[in-house]
Parts: structure tokens; sequence; C-alpha cells
């Protein structure tokens, strides 16, 4: 099934990768109706920011919560039922066949469950020195077949990835990309990355932006500018 058309201002996802709660608040307020989509991973949910998805929902926001689980099949599972509770969109799991069957079964029917394939501060080198044997290519092929056999919703991959991975998965998966950096931006601990304009015209369909946003002289502005090469690029 084709996944649901995306609203323009709905593709970017602004990370909220600060410190605290309060930060957090502080940071939603500066760009206000700028931004629709927010994430909450370790750093912020490991603070107190988990109640905060409810919170943001209720404001008529939608949520990605960056969990990354990966456990027995039965702790995921609740793991995954209690995120559904709070209101989230996306919630992502490691690429793991038994971790993605048991989020896909658990998830209810608003959550959708995005697939990290391979993290984008990885790269082959990376991946020898943990013991695999696949380079990142042919690993994020692998686990993007698995998870569509395995009826997941979307996948989390570098913008490097995004054409190829339609060209495996068609458009029946939802494509999420961090380690996008707006020109001249700094890359920071990203080593596979894309302009947001180059991302979408890859075949990205969600773009996760940090640092570039949250520190700004001013996040609004650099929201705005990014929505803008997205529109552009979407023509």
């Amino acid at each position: 099934m084709q996944p649901a058309k995306i609203a323009p201002r709905d593709r970017l996802i602004v990370a909220l990768d600060l410190p605290g709660v309060e930060a957090a608040e502080a940071m939603i307020g500066k760009l206000g109706d700028s931004v629709t989509f927010y994430k909450i991973g370790y750093q912020l949910a490991y603070a107190g920011g988990l109640p905060l998805i409810g919170r943001l929902a209720d404001r008529g926001k939608k949520v990605f919560a960056d969990l990354k689980l990966h456990d027995i099949g039965n702790t995921v599972a609740r793991g995954v039922e209690s995120i559904a509770k709070s209101g989230a969109t996306f919630l992502t799991v490691h690429a793991y066949p038994q971790t993605m069957k048991a989020a896909v079964e658990a998830r209810g029917p608003n959550l959708k469950i995005l697939a990290v394939t391979v993290l984008t501060s990885y790269d082959d080198g990376d991946l020898h020195a943990a013991g695999y044997r696949l380079n990142v290519s042919d690993l994020v092929e692998a686990r993007a077949q698995q998870a569509q056999v395995l009826g997941v919703d979307g996948l989390v991959c570098s913008p490097e990835e995004a054409a190829h991975l339609h060209r495996i998965v068609g458009h029946q998966m939802y494509l999420v990309t961090p380690g996008i950096r707006p020109a001249g931006a700094a890359t920071g601990d990203q080593k596979r990355i894309m302009t947001p304009g180059r991302a979408i015209a890859a075949g990205a369909d969600y773009l996760v932006v940090g640092r570039p946003i949250v520190e700004a002289a001013d996040p609004k502005v650099a929201a705005e500018a990014i929505h803008a090469e997205i529109a552009q690029s979407l023509v």
C-alpha cells in the first residue's frame, strides 16, 4: 500500500537534541508554527522528555520517538505499546528481524514503525571493526528487504541511499533521512550527509535536522530556509 501523501511542511523533522525539557520547550517556542514535526531522541528522552510527546501531540504537532528499540520480542512489543499510547507518529527500532516483527505486531493503528538500517555515522570501516563482513550498502539493502517483508512502515537511512532503496522497495515505505546538512554547515559526527534539496531530489520523504537549526542564531529563519529548499526540490 502506498504511504499517505506528505504535506510539504511535514517533511522537515526538527531534532530536539537538547539537555532538558525546559530547553526543548524554549526551542519549540522559538520555532512556533514554522515546524510541525519534532524528533525526541535519547538525550531528551532520558532527561524527562518522554511526556513531551503527548504534550506536543495535544498541540497538533507530530512526534518522532527516536528510541531505536532492540531487545527480545516481548520486551520490544511492550515498549512499542507504551509509545503508541503517548501519541507519537513514528518510532524507531533497529532493523533486526525479530525486533521488527515484534514492533509491527504491537504498533496499533496510528504509530508507524521505522527500521534503522545502518547509522549515518557509520562507514564501511566502522562495520568491519564491529565484525560485519558486509559493507554499508549491502547491509542497508539486506535490512531494507527484510523490513519490507515484515510490514515495517519506513526506513531510516542515509540520504545517499534513498534513490537506491526506492529501487528496492518502490514507494511502499517512507524513507526518513538524518545526516542532513545545509550547504556550508559543519558535518559534525555524520559521515554520509547531503543537503536538504539534494536529499529530497534523491527520494527522501522526511529530513531530520538538528544542530543546523537548534544551534542557529535564529532557529526559525534556519527552519524556514530548509522549508524553502524542500519546496523548490518538489517543483
